[in-house]
């Protein structure tokens, strides 16, 4: 495709902006497409029309849409991602650091002529709303050659020519090129790998190859919505971009109003807190609000003091596996029959255009005609006795903010909401108590780069040690561990009115039988409460050497029945315990040079109060 040719359908989509006409150009002399298309959310309809023609979706009931990745791309792919800057100082413990000159040069080799006989989409899209006191970060022009991949961006930011037009400059956006390459012939996980996820930070550049799958593929998402927004953050001294949830809480007979952001690993209870509703009991006093599941970006507003927040996606790429109506009946209501969403890589039966995974029902179909796995294979044709999931574990739905039932009526508002408390929270079976305020900030920031959750470590005799991710960000920090800290002090104690800091855990277990001492799900709106009413003075708690714990007579029971004994354990500290991951959090931190001298004060407190 000539340079005529591109410049003639940039014209015809209306793109004025010189400096998008100028990388569009480039990149398709690089990628070499047989065309180009400008892509507006508008366009839905007729790229899914296309898209059910070409076989890359299949129908799965009325509105909804099945779509099957490559059986090697169907994850992200951590190693293989780097954070790439000319500042070697911008290398972290896990950030991935290379040089941006080095990555920039080896991508684009790899990307050269790779969308030849394909259709290179330009994808204009916004990651905040219009209007935001950050939209001058949220600006990104993706080009893909993978259908599937716009339709999953239309449906996770606001897509349309029209933000091009509206920049404040006209130059500043992120420049996110995106080819899905060979994918069969790529040597995914041998050390002929040819794949990299590239984030060239201190150029606003993505450049991803050899995927179409998920964050390696919706660079509005993870790529710029985290690393590039995380890097943007720090550059411009104005705010954070984490990977935290954000709820609301309405109390109706007093009309107080709660937000609550938090950062939660892996596994961890983040998408089901995001969408939970009031427990029946409590439903007709509380309304839960839903504003997003994965990101938000945070900064301090001059006028008030206050810490306000955004989730900067439009829409909900959520994991399919253990969804159901007891765990997230809210997520089920957002991909109902005409919302448009699209599985990925879930069981597909192509008679009845169903959709199964593991949790979904306590038992699978009994009825196997029709039904293949997420591979494609048969489920009718496996051999006796073969169990293997029928839906990949990061098999995933994709669904806008609209769709969810319980979406916050403002959750367009530009000016963001104010933040009451920040929480972390990881799964750990001991050691955590339901939750812990933690009133200073040194104290919290320190518990947030000290966030764990339990991995499997039995293997290597490590039953219970917490693989460390800190405020949830290890896979996606975009510069050095200690300077992050030291961001986190800056814009948070920049607030008069700061935000409070909390700890959560819902995964405390008996030791004996190993059942869950607290409920979960729903019934987490009573902790969530309770913290509430301590940031506001209407409880107490008691103190103990990593924060103050509520009472029993202060946390709202009402309907709920949990035995006195576990209640009892829920709500203390173990302090043997306490004192041992205290070593580990020492070394853990030691790896970071540089770290604030009070995240260090924050850790001796703690370890002094714990011995006293």
């Amino acid at each position: 495709m000539s340079a005529a040719d591109v410049e003639k359908a940039l014209d015809e989509a209306g793109v004025s902006n010189p400096h998008v006409r100028e990388y569009v150009t480039y990149w398709a002399g690089i990628t070499e497409p047989a065309a180009v298309e400008v892509v507006n959310a508008s366009d839905d309809a007729r790229l899914v029309a296309e898209a059910l023609e070409a076989g890359e979706l299949q129908p799965a009931g009325e509105g909804l849409y099945y779509s099957r990745s490559y059986v090697k791309d169907t994850a992200r792919s951590e190693e293989r991602t780097i954070v790439a800057t000319s500042k070697p100082e911008d290398k972290g413990v896990y950030n991935n650091w290379r040089d941006a000159e080095e990555m920039s040069a080896s991508q684009l080799e790899r990307m050269r002529g790779q969308s030849a006989g394909k259709t290179m989409y330009v994808v204009p899209y916004l990651m905040a709303p219009q209007g935001s006191p950050l939209e001058a970060y949220a600006a990104g022009v993706e080009l893909t050659d993978n259908r599937p991949v716009v339709l999953h961006m239309i449906r996770m930011a606001r897509v349309g020519v029209t933000y091009l037009d509206q920049l404040e400059d006209p130059q500043h956006f992120v420049r996110a090129v995106h080819v899905t390459g060979d994918l069969p012939n790529l040597g995914q996980g041998t050390d002929a790998d040819q794949r990299y996820f590239v984030t060239v930070a201190d150029q606003r550049t993505i450049l991803h190859f050899g995927s179409s799958y998920g964050g390696n593929a919706l660079l509005g998402k993870i790529a710029h919505g985290l690393r590039q927004a995380c890097y943007d953050g720090r550059a411009s001294d104005r705010f954070l971009a984490e990977q935290f949830m954000l709820l609301g809480i309405s109390d109706k007979e007093t009309g107080k109003r709660w937000h609550i952001a938090g950062g939660f690993p892996s596994a961890s209870g983040k998408t089901n807190l995001a969408m939970t509703l009031a427990p029946d009991a409590l439903g007709d006093r509380y309304h839960v609000e839903f504003y997003g599941d994965d990101i938000a970006w945070l900064w301090v507003d001059p006028d008030d003091g206050r810490v306000y927040a955004m989730n900067p996606e439009f829409g909900v790429f959520g994991v399919a596996k253990d969804t159901n109506e007891k765990t997230n009946p809210t997520a089920l209501d957002s991909i109902e029959p005409g919302s448009g969403a699209i599985f990925t890589n879930v069981a597909y039966n192509d008679l009845t255009q169903e959709v199964w995974w593991e949790g979904k029902t306590k038992n699978p179909p009994a009825e196997l005609e029709g039904w293949h796995d997420w591979k494609g294979e048969k489920i009718a044709d496996r051999e006796p006795g073969d169990d293997s999931p029928w839906a990949h574990p990061n098999s995933r739905f994709t669904t806008t903010l609209a769709n969810v039932p319980n979406v916050a009526g403002d959750f367009e508002d530009p000016k963001g909401v104010p933040v009451d408390a920040i929480i972390f929270g990881g799964r750990t079976r001991d050691r955590e108590p339901l939750v812990r305020a933690i009133t200073d900030l040194a104290e919290g920031v320190y518990d947030g780069l000290t966030l764990g959750a339990e991995a499997t470590f039995a293997a290597d005799g490590l039953d219970g040690q917490l693989r460390y991710d800190p405020m949830s960000m290890r896979p996606f920090m975009a510069y050095s561990e200690a300077d992050y800290a030291a961001h986190w002090l800056k814009i948070i104690g920049a607030a008069s009115n700061p935000p409070i800091f909390a700890h959560v855990n819902w995964f405390q277990k008996d030791a004996e039988d190993g059942h869950f001492l607290w409920p979960g799900y729903r019934e987490n709106l009573r902790p969530l409460l309770w913290l509430m009413q301590f940031k506001d003075g209407d409880a107490k708690g008691e103190a103990t050497p990593v924060g103050v714990i509520p009472t029993l007579e202060e946390l709202n029971m009402d309907g709920l029945e949990v035995p006195a004994a576990d209640m009892d354990r829920i709500l203390k500290i173990d302090l043997d315990r306490w004192r041992q991951e205290m070593d580990f959090r020492h070394e853990h931190l030691e790896q970071f040079d540089g770290l604030p001298e009070a995240i260090w004060e924050a850790h001796r407190r703690v370890a002094k109060a714990l011995e006293a």
